[in-house]
């Protein structure tokens, strides 16, 4: 019943906030405008379903296709929106806002598979593994990750042998594939010269289904319900050699450079993961009485949404950042790191903090505030740990002061 009270109070809350200015550039602010709107209406009535139900939002993904969000930087003549990763960082967070397991598939199929095929593939392989996957219909994944490697990316134990015929044949598994089970398509690495270690990783673009693929049980997961996370297996699995992404022994270097990106895409989605949490507990600081009052005006209510405020527009400025100088053609790893390193944590930060603020209405899932904090935790941990993140910033300021 409380919550229904104060779904009202919620919806006035974040009302406010569209109507707010920003200094974004014209477009960016419409595409905001528009991500919102289809936030609100699309995304938020479902959200909770999406979780309960472990279901797939594929209308919704086809939805956020025909508004161009599935490719949102594939050019425009591959039938993408020609947008930059400034835009694509906002509508993360728009998205994510709305529906976290909506925001990892945005992200997945921009990001980490889009991504390595708009960088390094060839012509050929921009028309038939890009243009086909804009439009929410089909959507890919990115198998890096293995069951035995974690972090350690270049520890590739999957083989592409070179066979005679001139076709590979892919053997071993790929572990914490997102959209695993939707996918049509996957950015696949393995080793094709073991002997030259991370410089013998390649990349190769794979259909799905196919002949040696095999999937393994979808994962049941703290958060981000929607989306199915499994193992993939290959197991004599034939490709031809016209697959292959880049040059043989580029792939520890094109996945380093499609993290780099990614971790913008996944700070956008933490940030709407933070910005729910903060509308959750702001509306129901406004509704809730307490000692005659509402407890919006106690001060310790207070202190913690400035400080969730603080939290999010710090990571909010700092991924902007790392966007624009992507979009701008500069070395961004390092403000890429910082942004997916504190949005993370203020995700986490401000899903806690949420739930202290609803007392006991957080704890259960009358209220989003406890599905926030259950979405929130993967983002420290996905497309690198908050570890590895801090491991990319400090090995990037050593390299800027010596020079």
């Amino acid at each position: 019943m409380l919550g229904r009270l104060v779904r009202p109070a919620l919806q006035r809350c974040a009302a406010a906030r569209h109507i707010s200015t920003t200094l974004l550039p014209e477009d960016i602010e419409l595409l905001r405008t528009t991500c919102w709107d289809f936030a609100e209406q699309e995304l938020k009535p479902i959200a909770g379903q999406i979780d309960k139900e472990h279901k797939y939002p594929r209308e919704q993904v086809k939805m956020m296709g025909e508004l161009g969000l599935m490719g949102m930087v594939a050019p425009e003549e591959l039938g993408g929106a020609g947008m930059g990763y400034l835009a694509y960082a906002v509508a993360m967070e728009e998205i994510s806002r709305g529906c976290a397991t909506a925001g990892v598939i945005l992200s997945v199929n921009n990001s980490l598979y889009l991504g390595p095929l708009l960088s390094d593939g060839n012509q050929a392989q921009l028309e038939k593994w890009v243009s086909p996957f804009l439009d929410g219909e089909h959507v890919g994944c990115f198998c890096l990750s293995e069951p035995g490697n974690g972090s350690d990316a270049g520890a590739a134990s999957t083989t592409a042998t070179l066979r005679d015929s001139g076709h590979y044949e892919l053997n071993g598994a790929k572990a914490w594939i997102t959209n695993g089970y939707e996918s049509e398509a996957a950015v696949v690495f393995a080793t094709t010269d073991k002997s030259l270690k991370h410089k013998g990783i390649s990349a190769f673009v794979v259909p799905k289904p196919h002949e040696g693929i095999s999937l393994g049980k979808k994962e049941d997961k703290l958060g981000i319900k929607g989306s199915s996370t499994c193992v993939i297996n290959f197991d004599n699995c034939i490709i031809d050699q016209e697959n292959l992404l880049g040059k043989s022994g580029d792939g520890f270097k094109i996945a380093m450079k499609t993290l780099d990106a990614g971790r913008i895409g996944v700070a956008g989605q933490a940030l709407g993961i933070a910005q729910a949490s903060l509308e959750c507990a702001v509306a129901y600081a406004q509704q809730r009485q307490a000692f005659g009052a509402p407890i919006s005006r106690m001060q310790t209510i207070q202190n913690k949404l400035a400080d969730m405020e603080c939290k999010i527009w710090s990571a909010r400025l700092v991924n902007w950042h790392a966007a624009k100088l992507k979009d701008d053609g500069h070395n961004f790893t390092k403000e890429a790191a910082m942004a997916k390193l504190i949005a993370s944590e203020a995700a986490t930060y401000c899903a806690h903090q949420a739930i202290q603020v609803l007392g006991g209405m957080g704890y259960v899932s009358d209220m989003p505030a406890e599905r926030h904090y259950r979405d929130a935790r993967i983002t420290e941990i996905y497309e690198g740990t908050s570890e590895i993140q801090r491991l990319v910033i400090a090995g990037n300021l050593l390299k800027e002061m010596i020079q």
